[in-house]
């Protein structure tokens, strides 16, 4: 049913987009007829929003991954330097919460570890919509931030690194199968702000499988019940990515290809001193207003990895 949904709404979406051109075919006629100068400026807006509008949709042609139609999970994890990174961390949540804010996605945090003085160790999120996994694929790896740090007296330039992780969601009944018996569930106390009731009591979730040690850890719901539904969802799609990662590796060391490991690569890095620059190492594709990355305009990037990978 969600797949014929996400069908219908792309047949949708070109046929609305055919109307709007159509519209703009005949104003242009129209000013053109009339040698109306006055609709220039109007036309070379619709212009622009039908363009962006099309970039869109052809990205979504690109599409060509089992799990691209999902949702997705996001996991963001701070990389050594403290504070700094666990600020960039913060950062990296709000770009990515106003990237959905844009595109109307529904987006949640689910978990949050708290920094010590300022930002966050980590923190998972769940984005729902049409082809979220598919656009989001891509973002997963170590962004890098240079800057001038706000939290040294000096004023120095520090980089800091996040690992990002980009994970399908997983249907619980037919994507994976879990027995009872390959979990480790273990309780404990919420740590960092969250109300008194939360670290009064055992709210906190971490579950472990056994079989491949993948861990998924929730306290920021407000029951434990809620937190282990959580953590169950994350668990899932970790398993489902680590699926879809072995099959990948396994296709491709039959074929005789060089299989990276993508963990540790760095994929972009956002500088803001000595100048300003946002540029993605596997595309060289490379964006000069940060701000404005940072806001959430990330379409230009994801459109950018997408055709890179076509014909790969």
């Amino acid at each position: 049913m969600r797949e014929l949904r996400g069908k219908k709404n792309l047949v949708s979406a070109w046929r609305e987009l055919e109307k709007k051109a159509a519209d703009l075919q005949e104003m242009i006629a129209l000013a053109i007829e009339e040698e109306d100068s006055s609709l220039n400026e109007e036309i070379q807006l619709e212009l622009r929003k039908l363009s962006s509008r099309f970039e869109q949709l052809e990205s979504q042609q690109l599409f060509t991954g089992d799990y691209d139609n999902r949702n997705a999970m996001l996991a963001l994890h701070a990389g050594a330097g403290g504070t700094e990174s666990q600020d960039w961390a913060n950062m990296l949540l709000r770009m990515y919460l106003r990237w959905a804010e844009r595109h109307d996605y529904e987006a949640e945090v689910l978990d949050v570890s708290p920094g010590e003085e300022a930002g966050m160790k980590s923190a998972i999120m769940e984005i729902r919509g049409d082809y979220v996994y598919g656009y989001l694929k891509g973002e997963h790896g170590v962004h890098r931030l240079v800057r001038l740090s706000p939290f040294d007296a000096d004023h120095a330039r520090h980089t800091s690194f996040v690992l990002v992780e980009a994970l399908p969601e997983a249907e619980e009944t037919t994507d994976i199968k879990i027995n009872q018996e390959d979990l480790k569930v273990e309780t404990f106390r919420s740590s960092g702000p969250g109300g008194q009731h939360m670290q009064k009591t055992s709210s906190a979730v971490r579950i472990t499988h056994l079989p491949t040690g993948l861990v998924a850890t929730c306290q920021g719901q407000r029951s434990q019940h809620q937190n282990k539904e959580a953590a169950m969802k994350v668990l899932y799609s970790r398993l489902l990515e680590l699926d879809r990662k072995n099959r990948e590796e396994e296709r491709a060391r039959l074929k005789g290809e060089r299989i990276e490991a993508a963990w540790g690569n760095q994929i972009r890095s956002y500088v803001l001193h000595p100048y300003k620059m946002v540029k993605d190492h596997r595309t060289d594709y490379e964006v000069h207003d940060a701000e404005a990355v940072l806001d959430g305009e990330l379409d230009g990037f994801i459109a950018a990895y997408l055709r890179s990978k076509v014909g790969k």
